[in-house]
């Protein structure tokens, strides 16, 4: 992502999930090359980035709970691959819808990792955060108010067995999660076209099997927001603590085997190593 620009139009909105592209050309150089902020920082593009990331997550969110919510009420009618697959096509859509704008983290530890290997500024991280957890909290709350708040209709997540358990099928998902966003959004020789596809069913697969022990969650804002609309906060460390190592693990797993050409001496020898890591 970071690096060159593409000539493909939606592998270029797909690259752009790293830093959240989208005509904001002169200030992504300046804080590519020395996180300096040229620009003001509440300029019309960044606000475009925020108001995209609130309105990506409060969909994702809307969408994925609602399908759990839904199934709760009805006896079982959307069915738990029903669930995975609502999960799945949201974030495919997401991603295709404005992927090209903010880069649609919808997701706090996708901009957490992101930005520990220099791909994402950090002085944008909390921002982002904030508007991920509004979206899921909006969300949550558009959701109570159409089903009620019944403590059996709850579509937050929480740990099916010990905390110790959900915390490790957590890192694991969300190390995966990363790993595949990593692959198909941040290298240039991946299929760009299909970034969407490729995440949303990692989200799909991932549901499938960490769901019954963890909610996959995979995202702090997802757990947040129905955590703060119903008042339930049981094991909610376990969502932070998970995803969020999980992620940053994920993207400096790929960027070890990110292809390069040149040699190990060449890559040892500059002035900092994690520095040349970070820039791959």
């Amino acid at each position: 992502m970071a690096g060159a620009e593409l000539a493909n139009g939606l592998h270029e909105s797909t690259v752009s999930m790293e830093e959240g592209r989208g005509g904001d050309e002169a200030y992504r150089e300046s804080s590519e090359q020395d996180g300096a902020v040229s620009r003001p920082m509440f300029s019309v593009p960044f606000v475009q980035k925020i108001l995209a990331e609130m309105f990506g997550t409060y969909f994702l969110i809307f969408a994925g709970c609602a399908a759990v919510a839904v199934n709760l009420r009805t006896g079982g009618t959307v069915t738990f691959p029903g669930i995975c697959i609502v999960w799945g096509l949201a974030v495919m859509v997401m991603v295709y819808s404005v992927g090209h704008i903010s880069g649609a983290h919808l997701n706090p530890a996708v901009s957490v990792a992101f930005a520990t290997c220099g791909r994402f500024p950090w002085w944008q991280v909390p921002v982002y955060a904030s508007a991920q957890v509004m979206g899921a909290t909006a969300a949550s709350l558009t959701l109570r108010l159409l089903f009620g708040n019944a403590r059996e209709h709850f579509f937050g997540t929480v740990p099916a067995g010990s905390d110790v358990q959900s915390l490790v099928i957590e890192l694991i998902i969300s190390f995966n999660l990363m790993f595949v966003v990593s692959g198909v959004a941040t290298d240039n020789r991946a299929i760009g076209e299909l970034a969407g596809l490729a995440v949303g069913a990692t989200v799909l697969l991932n549901v499938l099997f960490a769901g019954p022990i963890s909610g996959a969650s995979m995202n702090p804002a997802r757990t947040l927001g129905p955590a703060i609309v119903a008042g339930r906060y049981a094991g909610i460390w376990v969502y932070f603590a998970g995803p969020i190592v999980g992620t940053v693990a994920g993207a400096w797993a790929y960027n070890l085997i990110r292809f390069t050409d040149k040699p190990l001496r060449e890559i040892t020898q500059t002035s900092s190593f994690l520095r040349s890591a970070r820039r791959n």
